[in-house]
């Protein structure tokens, strides 16, 4: 039989503003509320103003862990990516959002946290110690992470080369990645627009990688960036040769 084992949780007794920015959050019974509310209404939103598709969704995870890539041209990205996954697995799937953008105020945090159930990834300050805090949890506890591994949103719509911080959580270990391609976002919420165009919006889901067999050293970071970039960026060629017009799922 099945035993529970009952812990605090992580976050217990942290100050608002510092659970709110916790890499160790865990959502509450009104957080969770909050979310399947959220994400229902991403989901609906997506549907009907932007026409989402879906191709290669049978390659979309089932269960922890995993983490999910992809291009990042427009705030859309993490609502198309994070709007199909179970909702079965909803509180245990955390978005990584730029603590600079995301986190800087109460009422952003507040947004990123409740709503989103996002973890900040602070950019300037490129701290090794959260990378590890954030990979301990995926595989400990398990969780799964959206993920866009260019490290900031494309202000002409072309992809940028993926940064290694993607190796660091997944080298060496048996979590799957999921490389997607997000077509139509950039058109449809570029960054320097403040509301977004109704635009369709289309989402590629790619075959998983493992990296089990790569060293967790800073050779098989970079490997597993590259391996992921590559994964994406032949769906992107496909796309431009016409390749991923067709209507049935990708493989």
């Amino acid at each position: 039989m099945f035993e529970w084992k009952l812990e605090p949780a992580h976050d217990l007794g942290l100050p608002p503003a510092e659970r709110l920015r916790s890499l160790r959050r865990e959502s509450g019974v009104l957080e969770m509320g909050l979310q399947v509310l959220w994400w229902g209404f991403a989901g609906a939103y997506l549907r009907w103003c932007h026409r989402l598709r879906i191709f290669g969704s049978e390659h979309l995870p089932s269960q922890l862990p995993f983490i999910l890539v992809a291009n990042h041209s427009s705030h859309l990205d993490a609502l198309v990516l994070g709007s199909p996954l179970p909702w079965k697995l909803r509180d245990c799937i955390f978005p990584l959002a730029a603590g600079d953008t995301f986190f800087e105020t109460m009422p952003a945090s507040a947004f990123a946290a409740f709503l989103l159930n996002a973890l900040p990834v602070w950019r300037k300050s490129r701290n090794l110690e959260d990378l590890q805090i954030l990979r301990r949890r995926l595989i400990e506890g398990p969780c799964g992470y959206i993920l866009f591994p260019e490290g900031t949103r494309s202000r002409t719509g072309e992809m940028g080369r993926f940064r290694r911080g993607i190796g660091m959580l997944a080298a060496g270990t048996a979590v799957p990645i999921v490389p997607c391609y997000i077509i139509g976002a950039f058109e449809a919420w570029p960054p320097h627009r403040h509301l977004p165009r109704l635009r369709p919006l289309t989402l590629f889901v790619g075959r998983p990688l493992t990296f089990e067999g790569v060293p967790n050293d800073a050779a098989g970071w970079t490997h597993v960036a590259a391996q992921v970039d590559a994964a994406v960026q032949m769906m992107v060629t496909s796309h431009r040769k016409g390749r991923l017009s067709d209507p049935s799922p990708i493989s």
